[in-house]
């Protein structure tokens, strides 16, 4: 993996990346299908882990079972991901001077559709977790037939940050 051009702004600790996915509210995944290039941006929940040698990620979304997105993920599970938040323009006297704050995670890794009752309430469960804390959820037997619903397993993943002065 190529390393990151200005260092000082990697996001080493687990628990700042654990702020920025609690704070996200979208994820846009980047894929590929016959007409090209395509980001799309759902809502989501995920599971992190972190362990001394590595984080853990995986992205839960739900959708139409058909139409643009579903068809460029079954035809290539390579997905590439963002999140960002915090952002605030930073003035300065000259134009070229001025930036932006932000916190940001980008990523890759494999999507997948999932099939059984139990993944799919699960992962619906943890995007209701994260976009309406506290709601209870339910989720009628017909209503999980027809929502298609997927998981990214992130392979690569890193976090950037530019703090406001």
């Amino acid at each position: 993996m190529r390393g990151m051009r200005r260092a000082n702004r990697e996001i080493k600790s687990g628990q700042v990346m654990r702020e920025i996915l609690e704070e996200c509210q979208v994820v846009r995944i980047g894929t590929l299908d016959d007409e090209g290039r395509c980001i799309v941006p759902v809502n989501c929940g995920y599971d992190f882990s972190d362990t001394e040698s590595k984080w853990n990620l995986k992205l839960y979304l739900h959708g139409a079972g058909e139409g643009r997105k579903a068809e460029a993920f079954t035809a290539s599970p390579n997905v590439a991901f963002e999140l960002d938040c915090r952002h605030q323009v930073i003035i300065n006297q000259e134009a070229c001077g001025c930036s932006f704050a932000y916190r940001s995670i980008m990523g890759s890794g494999r999507i997948r559709k999932l099939t059984s009752r139990e993944e799919k309430t699960y992962a619906l469960e943890k995007i209701m977790e994260h976009m309406a804390p506290g709601v209870e959820a339910k989720f009628h037997d017909g209503t999980l037939e027809h929502t298609a619903v997927y998981c990214i397993e992130a392979e690569c993943l890193t976090g950037k940050e530019r703090p406001e002065r």
